[in-house]
């Protein structure tokens, strides 16, 4: 099992604001550290489950993204088949 984390930021569509999200993704597969930076970075605006979902596609194994938006803190989870 392989576990990456990284931290990266988007633009809320719905008040602008920059939010802060934390990813960890736990993979069979290797996953190239580059490949996570470059994915997160084109990143620069979307709904956190939106997100999640996209780099769940991307990548697949099994993900968790954390945040927190207007003081509320979310955590979104995606399972592998």
């Amino acid at each position: 099992m392989n576990i990456y984390r990284h931290t990266f930021t988007a633009v809320c569509p719905s008040d602008a604001e920059v939010i802060v999200y934390s990813l960890e993704i736990r993979s069979l597969a290797m996953i190239r550290v580059e490949h996570i930076k470059t994915a997160t970075a084109l990143i620069k605006k979307g709904w956190h489950e939106q997100i999640a979902d996209q780099l769940a596609e991307r990548f697949g194994g099994d993900q968790v993204i954390k945040a927190v938006h207007q003081g509320v803190e979310i955590e979104t989870v995606r399972l592998s088949g």
